[in-house]
């Protein structure tokens, strides 16, 4: 009956585990197993997605999951994306939009490229990076590993003493004494120790995964609960990176539309940041005519439009063309102060209108500042923008500590200086550009990880989703992760030394000591498998 209870508790201790482990694998199950593509005579066949070549064509229709990862050349949908990113909301799609493996159409049907093959998606790496964050052992889990290593072998030596002693030394009864060391040995099992932490760990890393947070392994799990501060990137992390036209100003009785059609027809065929945002705050379907026109290399660009010669330039060029008067100068400079790029359509005689351009804050910054330094973790703001910018960035999403003009040596130099101030620190950023801050970190986070290979491999963290909430979450899960280790610890070996002073005091028997050790398993499995539940 021993043997049979002992079976039992490691058949329940693999189920738990396996249960644990499923939150991962149910992800392999997400990606169809074949896939609508089209033919060369235009017809459509139905492929296993093994099959499926890059650059195919691939239909999907509403309700179905999405095979591959791609993007959409024709129809417009909105998708599911809540196994990839961890986003509670669809997400509308359009051509030219990327689509992931294994999220789910809900609307339209759609047309996409298919730009990644099977083992290659979003999904499999995902996949790839949780399994191998499994292999790695958190702190507490070493420190169970090498507490088992010496305290097996301290229990055996006990039990041996505990049933030769009094029998050898005393004269006492040599079954009475052999039963307690008996009940000692089964008692003082580690299972309970050593099952909790792996169990706790898996549990976390899954309960972070479904929500968009992919985590390399259990030590950045439970470093995060230590985090004391938390530098971040300004463009693509608390901002879009996509800059947009913020404000539309006259200046001499240019009706606003009028003066956005000029200078949108102007930089019509230019890839500079600042003429996109102008174009697309213009939406024009045909621009205007432009004759006699010209780059005018780090001031603006110059042509004729109706007969008219016009300009559409910086601060410099404006003092160049001497336009720049008193009316300007009060307009651009209060613009120029909020960090805001500043650019002004003229004539050869007179300023028209003053266009202001600014990476807007994304929506989720501003609480999601607010809710780590709720937690106690101090926001740095480190950029490669001027000081003027960053301080208005910062002013909006409530950061005090700015950094400014900042190159990546510099970046790395000022993580250097913050561990040596704080201790634990994180850096988010993208991926790329802040490799070598991410790298000197004690936790680098890689922002809207989906789809990029290089944020995958590089960061401890990803986040799947552009998001900076995730922070807070994972912090919080963190924490969660390192109270319930903690409990299960203190209930492992609480329950076994309050159960072999029983059996010294003579009142313990081998069926309680059997049920001791499989109840404290069971305990600390299932108190670890409540993070698959985790709500922050």
């Amino acid at each position: 009956m021993v043997t049979f209870l002992f079976a039992l508790a490691e058949l329940i201790e693999a189920y738990s585990l396996d249960r644990a482990r499923n939150a991962i694998r149910n992800l392999m199950e997400m990606t169809p197993e074949s896939a609508s593509v089209k033919q060369p005579d235009g017809s459509w066949r139905t492929m296993a997605v093994g099959d499926v070549p890059m650059e195919a064509v691939v239909r999907v229709k509403p309700g179905e999951r999405i095979p591959l990862d791609g993007k959409i050349i024709s129809g417009q949908s909105t998708v599911n994306q809540a196994p990839i990113t961890g986003e509670s909301m669809p997400v509308e799609k359009k051509p030219g939009d990327a689509v992931f493996a294994g999220t789910i159409n809900e609307r339209g049907a759609f047309e996409f490229t298919v730009t990644a093959n099977k083992g290659d998606t979003t999904l499999a790496r995902i996949i790839r990076s949780v399994q191998a964050a499994q292999g790695e052992r958190a702190p507490t889990q070493r420190f169970v590993d090498q507490f088992a290593r010496y305290y097996t072998p301290a229990v055996v030596v006990l039990a041996v003493l505990i049933a030769a002693v009094p029998p050898l030394a005393f004269g006492a009864k040599f079954m009475p004494w052999l039963y307690k060391a008996l009940v000692t040995l089964v008692i003082a099992c580690p299972c309970a120790l050593v099952i909790s932490t792996p169990v706790t760990v898996v549990s976390g890393l899954a309960a972070a995964a479904r929500r968009g947070i992919l985590i390399k392994g259990g030590v950045y799990l439970e470093e995060g609960r230590k985090l004391k501060a938390l530098a971040l990137d300004k463009t693509g992390t608390l901002t879009h990176g996509k800059p947009e036209v913020t404000d539309i100003q006259e200046l001499n009785h240019l009706v606003p539309e009028q003066a956005l059609e000029i200078a949108a027809s102007l930089n019509a065929h230019s890839e500079h940041p600042i003429a996109h945002a102008i174009v697309t705050k213009a939406g024009l379907k045909k621009p205007l005519t432009v004759s006699e026109f010209e780059s005018i290399t780090g001031r603006g660009v110059k042509g004729v439009i109706g007969g008219t010669l016009y300009y559409l330039g910086n601060h410099r060029l404006m003092e160049e063309l001497k336009v720049c008067g008193e009316l300007v100068e009060s307009v651009l400079l209060p613009l120029e102060k909020q960090g805001k790029t500043a650019v002004v359509l003229t004539t050869e005689s007179q300023a028209l209108c003053v266009f202001a351009v600014a990476d807007t804050i994304r929506d989720s910054s501003v609480q999601a500042v607010k809710e780590m330094q709720a937690q106690g973790v101090h926001c740095i703001l480190l950029t490669g923008d001027n000081q003027n910018t960053a301080n208005a960035i910062a002013a909006e999403v409530g950061i005090t500590d700015v950094h400014g003009d900042m190159l990546p040596e510099d970046k790395l130099k000022a993580i250097e200086e913050l561990r040596q101030r704080y201790g634990v620190v994180g850096m988010v950023g993208d991926g790329i550009n802040d490799a070598p801050a991410l790298v000197k970190s004690s936790i680098g986070f890689a922002m809207g990880a989906a789809g990029t290979d290089t944020a995958l491999e590089t960061a401890d963290v990803a986040l799947m989703e552009d998001d900076l909430r995730r922070l807070p979450l994972f912090i919080a899960l963190s924490r969660k992760t390192s109270a319930v280790l903690k409990q299960n610890i203190t209930l492992s070996i609480g329950i076994k030394a309050v159960f072999l002073a029983l059996n010294f005091a003579g009142l313990a028997t081998l069926w309680m000591a059997v049920f001791t050790d499989m109840g404290a398993s069971l305990i600390v499995m299932f108190n670890g498998l409540r993070l698959l539940r985790f709500k922050a």
